[in-house]
Parts: C-alpha cells; sequence; structure tokens
C-alpha cells in the first residue's frame, strides 16, 4: 500500500518510516489531501496508503472497508491476518513503510453497495498509481491481491482469476497473483490444495529475499 505530515495517522498502530527524499514526502502530502472523489465517497475521504522510496515489496490491494477506514490502518482486519500469514511476516514487518508498500486500487473506502463493498473508484489508480509506482525500487516484489489489481496489472492474462493464480510461475519471480484473502477464500483454498503446496512457499521464499 502515514505520518502526521503526509497521511493520517493509524490510531492503532505505528508507521515505522524512513527518512524519504523531497518527492516522495510531497507525493505523500497530496495523496491524503486529496478529495477528488469525496462527491462519490459515502463515509468522505480518507486515503490510506503506505509507501517509502525503500519499500521492496508492493501489495497492491483493492480498497479499504469501513473498519479500515475508521482506524486508518490498512489490512487491520482478519483479511490482513491472512494476508500476513500468506507471506510469513508479521505486523512490525507488515506495517514497516521503508520495506513494505501497501497501495490499494482505490485509496479510500468507497462505501457499501446491494451485496457488499462498492468497487473502488476508477479514477484513483489513475490518478496516483504511476506517481507512487516511480517512488518504489525497480527490483520490488509486487503482490497482486484480487481480481481488480490483477485486471489493471495483467491485463494481458484473459482467464479466471484461479487458472491465473495457479499460473502464477509464467510472471515471472517478483509478480504473484493472489486472491483477496476475505473469508470467502478459506472455501476456495480447500478447492485449491496447490495454493497452500506449491504457491505459499515460492511466495514466502520471495518475501524473505526481499526482506533480507
Amino acid at each position: 500500500m502515514p505520518d502526521p505530515e503526509t497521511l493520517p495517522l493509524p490510531d492503532k498502530l505505528p508507521h515505522k518510516l524512513p527518512d524519504r527524499p523531497p518527492a516522495t514526502h510531497a507525493l505523500q502530502r497530496d495523496i491524503a489531501a486529496c478529495t477528488h472523489c469525496a462527491a462519490h465517497l459515502q463515509a468522505g475521504p480518507r486515503p490510506i496508503v503506505q509507501f517509502s522510496a525503500t519499500s521492496r515489496i508492493l501489495i497492491v490491494g483493492q480498497a479499504p472497508g469501513s473498519r479500515v477506514h475508521a482506524s486508518g490502518v490498512p489490512f487491520d482486519d482478519a483479511s490482513g491476518d491472512r494476508l500476513r500469514d500468506w507471506l510469513g511476516i508479521g505486523k512490525d514487518t507488515f506495517y514497516d513503510a521503508s520495506r513494505i508498500a501497501l497501495m490499494p486500487m482505490g485509496f479510500c473506502y468507497p462505501g457499501k453497495g446491494g451485496s457488499g463493498d462498492l468497487p473502488p473508484r476508477r479514477e484513483c489508480a489513475p490518478l496516483w498509481h504511476a506517481r507512487v509506482l516511480d517512488c518504489l525500487p525497480q527490483d520490488r516484489l509486487t503482490l497482486l491481491v484480487g481480481t481488480y489489481a490483477q485486471a489493471r496489472y495483467l491485463p494481458q492474462s484473459k482467464c479466471s482469476m484461479t487458472e491465473r493464480i495457479a499460473d502464477f510461475r509464467r510472471f515471472g519471480p517478483n509478480v504473484f497473483p493472489l486472491p483477496h484473502p476475505s473469508w470467502r477464500v478459506v472455501l476456495w483454498m480447500r478447492q485449491q490444495p496447490w495454493f497452500e503446496a506449491e504457491l505459499l512457499p515460492a511466495l514466502r521464499a520471495a518475501v524473505r529475499r526481499r526482506l533480507a
């Protein structure tokens, strides 16, 4: 995927931030002040994103939920616990912006729809993603969590999400497509034993290399 001068501070977990180049610092302030989609956000804007010039792992997610909007802490829920388990890391590492960037497809909570949260706002990624990516190291590991992230960054892959994730090796050692770690994924994982047997060991090894 914040400090008092950039993005909203989380209410529960402090982010450990490295010294940032002025351009990165300025970008974080610009994101924190963004009201581009304010008229379309039920709960108002609260951009939630984490990155620094040294983040060598990038997690591209979906959009904050209502709990994350309230706390200001990305993946501050059971899905975050599941994602951290997949990566083989704890909260201290996950919330260390000098090591891990968290960049959702929509930075703000989009609100409730008829059957769950609304999709991420379409304006957000074109407006900010390229600028965030320019700040990150070139040799980063990128994790594409969910169909929205995969549709944007793996547009050449027209197969189903399950087929795309099962064929993770063809995207190279620096990109991993992953399902969204919500409660719905539990049954999916039972039906796809290769996910835990093959993908997760490869993913954890790639994470360890970037964190070393």
